[in-house]
């Protein structure tokens, strides 16, 4: 029998789905006149002036690959780069160089419970971000175990007390996927098998903005290498998306609001919740 969370979710297939072909139709369009699609009208300062007058935003990146070089660390630096051209103060974290420890329930969601100083480190500095950008391999159809449970562990401070709703408040979050596999079986398989991952960041209350997935990242067969920088289009498309998405959280960061789309794929869930609250009981 579906659980409650489920069949909100199939509330939300139906209703904001018909949406979502003509949001991304517009963002095509838009992104070939205009590089900042289905976003509010901003000041029109010059980046100078705007830098000048407030704060910088800032946006965490986080990286999973532990092959040194990584072709995931790659993008991810591209991707920063672009970001501080934009004005963003920046920290980049490789997760490998942290100690966290595996997630106990019971031990990491006891509000008494002190975490690792690599753990505070990391809660830190999701929370002063105004946007975080994720960065891994796609390995045997999943994420490195390390991502994971940081993942996991999230929910101590990505939860309310309840343990079922998201406290991030719509922070916009990035998801760059490096894998060896060609587009189709990204397509196909892979971007069904780690999309607990995108999931796990809406659950705790983020806005997934979108993904970028670059394949075939490896030298040959069982040849695991860096490639991705002798392949220009691949930085031209990142510095790109880069761009989008710093101004979706220059905008955040103004309004503390989540973008139209994912504000409205909250409303039907919670509709849906409601809905199936009054059925079920509850």
């Amino acid at each position: 029998m579906l659980g409650i969370n489920q069949i909100s979710i199939a509330f939300f297939a139906f209703f904001l789905n018909p949406f979502g072909g003509k949001l991304r139709k517009q963002r095509m369009r838009g992104m070939q006149g205009s590089p900042l699609p289905l976003l509010p009208s901003l000041p029109s300062l010059s980046l100078e002036t705007e830098h000048r007058y407030s704060p910088a935003m800032n946006i965490l990146l986080l990286v999973a690959g532990t092959n040194e070089p990584s072709n995931s660390h790659f993008l991810a630096e591209e991707f920063e780069k672009e970001l501080q051209s934009q004005g963003a103060e920046t920290e980049l974290i490789r997760l490998k160089d942290l100690e966290i420890d595996h997630f106990d329930a019971a031990t990491h969601y006891d509000p008494a419970y002190e975490h690792e100083a690599d753990f505070v480190r990391f809660q830190d500095a999701i929370t002063k971000a105004h946007g975080v950008v994720i960065a891994t391999p796609v390995w045997n159809f999943g994420v490195p175990a390390h991502l994971k449970n940081l993942m996991d562990r999230m929910g101590s401070f990505g939860l309310d007390e309840t343990h079922s709703r998201g406290t991030l408040n719509g922070k916009p979050f990035y998801f760059l996927f490096t894998g060896g596999a060609p587009m189709p079986a990204w397509k196909g398989m892979m971007q069904k098998t780690t999309s607990f991952i995108v999931e796990g960041a809406r659950y705790f209350g983020a806005s997934p903005i979108g993904s970028d997935f670059e394949g075939r990242a490896t030298a040959g067969r069982g040849k695991f290498d860096l490639v991705v920088h002798e392949r220009p289009e691949t930085i031209q498309r990142i510095h790109k998306k880069a761009r989008v998405f710093a101004q979706i959280v220059r905008v955040y960061k103004e309004t503390g609001k989540a973008p139209a789309k994912e504000r409205a794929r909250s409303a039907v869930m919670k509709f849906g919740e409601r809905v199936m609250k009054k059925v079920f009981g509850g």
